[in-house]
């Protein structure tokens, strides 16, 4: 099964078991979201990405910088170990670690979460890949993936017993687009899926082709 694929079926599943009303306040949010024009504004494949450091789950710490030295870079962003879509897509990327390796590219992937909570998604999951903590959404404001949670879409994560403020350190509700970006040795985007809902994400075997395209790219 493909990730697009389980990601659809758990989504479907998620979908019939709410309410009428909390599918009305998550399908309202996403629907703000497109509107806002986001998904364009953020950082775009040809632009250049911009550098940062974060702590990683580890205890170390990283840069985009010193990351690129080695070779091409996939930088996914997601939203923290409470959310399924997240998991289920941390493991598709750990599946796909040895081809990504075997071409040269590093994996990272960025979370507003504690480096705390950040080392138990990679003991829970077996990941094989960093695992960064952004607080404050900082890097993810970089990006201009940031967005704040309108109050209703609060309400019923609370109600989920889900508290954004505190897993993340920071007094307001906001989360990263989960986006994927592959970024060439030069800082240049190569490659982007972005996406305003949260139950779609890059799929692996998409980011490996883009991967292998950079590869065949003419050196200047």
């Amino acid at each position: 099964m493909s990730l697009r694929e389980a990601l659809e079926n758990l989504a479907q599943s998620a979908r019939l078991r709410r309410p009428a009303d909390v599918q009305r306040v998550i399908d309202q949010a996403l629907m703000r979201l497109e509107r806002s024009g986001i998904a364009t504004s953020c950082l775009q494949p040809g632009e250049t990405a911009p550098d940062f450091e974060l702590e990683a789950a580890d205890g170390g710490r990283v840069s985009l910088e010193s990351a690129l030295r080695d070779g091409p870079v996939v930088l996914t962003f997601y939203r923290g170990g409470w959310c399924p879509y997240c998991n289920l897509a941390l493991r598709a990327l750990d599946h796909a670690l040895p081809a990504l390796r075997a071409r040269g590219a590093r994996l990272l992937a960025i979370s507003p979460q504690h480096a705390a909570a950040l080392r138990e998604i990679v003991a829970r999951h077996g990941l094989r890949f960093t695992l960064l903590s952004d607080p404050e959404n900082r890097v993810g404001r970089l990006f201009g993936l940031t967005f704040h949670l309108p109050d209703d879409l609060i309400a019923f994560y609370r109600a989920m017993g889900i508290d954004l403020a505190a897993a993340n350190g920071a007094a307001q509700w906001e989360l990263p687009l989960p986006a994927t970006y592959v970024i060439a040795r030069d800082g240049t985007v190569a490659h982007a899926f972005i996406d305003i809902d949260y139950t779609r994400r890059a799929e692996p075997a998409d980011i490996v082709a883009a991967i292998e395209r950079l590869a065949k790219e003419p050196v200047t």
